[in-house]
């Protein structure tokens, strides 16, 4: 069997099955998902997500908030958002006891060993950092958790993490302190690596402040698309086959319609799923996945929004 058939045959998943939903905080609740055997569930370390096969057209990836070393569950902990596309009223509305698809583990956040680390989150965007934090704690790392949100009620996380490790996490409710301070947080902790999740406008503010050799941040929207749509060609070095890509079209989907398999979930640049390797030409970067040295090497690219800066790739399909 082919590297890409075995991979393939993996991604389809595995079956869960979920308690009910707890409440962690105003609008979160964590769910926990178990073998419905009691098996062991794969593996996974820091800073990885899962994808959650919700229904036929509704998977949706979370970040894993629990404990690496318990191989007898996946938590995730997911905000209910009113104006979103579905997927979090689905986890809230869950009785527990459904089967469950899970897609992964996947890790496009990976912690990279450090002396010390500056942890930034914006709401929901704690729940990768959870697992960073034991991490960091574990390997003796000097730290620090800048930890903001609307309210204090709305913080998921905020009390556990306060008791577990006392003044090195510093909680922000925007209510009552407003927004972070992040030129006193990045100047207290010089040289230290930067892991920043939360909405856009945190993740900009903390790109516009931090060393990109120190920062690494992870984003749940896409990016704006605003770059040029021109035609090009793509080489699938595996076959030989020559596909063209029309300016209105992705990758991707010129793939699945010519019945080429692939991994996909996202379809917005933001998962990592469908993370290609490129043999031959530049690719027009436009996920929101890969560091700034990824992009630079040029071996990889997200084929669900990134393009061609010039006429033609090779991938490796």
């Amino acid at each position: 069997m082919s590297a890409l058939a075995t991979e393939l045959e993996f991604d389809r998943g595995f079956d869960v099955v979920p308690a009910a939903p707890e409440r962690l905080a105003e609008g979160v609740v964590r769910l926990t998902l178990r073998h419905p055997d009691g098996a062991a569930l794969p593996a996974w370390e820091p800073g990885a997500h899962v994808d959650l096969v919700l229904g036929p057209d509704l998977v949706r990836q979370y970040s894993l908030c629990g404990d690496p070393a318990d191989r007898s569950v996946l938590q995730v902990a997911v905000l209910r958002e009113p104006a979103g596309r579905g997927g979090s009223a689905h986890v809230h509305g869950l009785a527990g006891g459904e089967r469950l698809r899970v897609r992964g583990p996947r890790n496009h956040f990976e912690l990279v060993p450090s002396p010390r680390y500056l942890f930034v989150a914006g709401g929901i965007g704690i729940t990768p950092l959870v697992p960073m934090l034991a991490a960091a704690e574990a390997a003796g790392a000097g730290w620090r958790l800048l930890y903001g949100g609307r309210t204090r009620a709305s913080m998921a996380f905020a009390a556990e993490l306060r008791e577990r490790y006392g003044d090195r996490v510093e909680l922000v409710p925007q209510d009552e302190r407003g927004p972070l301070d992040l030129d006193a947080a990045l100047a207290a902790t010089p040289g230290a690596a930067v892991y920043c999740c939360g909405p856009e406008p945190l993740l900009a503010a903390v790109e516009q402040r931090c060393a990109p050799d120190l920062l690494h941040v992870e984003r749940f929207t896409a990016q704006p698309d605003t770059g040029p749509r021109d035609a090009f060609e793509v080489e699938l070095a595996q076959s030989g086959r020559t596909l063209g890509v029309p300016a209105d079209r992705s990758i991707l989907s010129v793939l699945e319609e010519s019945g080429v398999p692939v991994l996909s979930s996202c379809r917005e640049g933001t998962c990592g799923t469908c993370e290609t390797g490129v043999l031959e030409g530049v690719p027009d970067h436009r996920d929101s996945v890969l560091t700034t040295a990824e992009r630079e090497a040029g071996d990889v690219m997200m084929i669900c929004v990134s393009r061609c800066a010039g006429a033609r790739l090779i991938l490796d399909l």
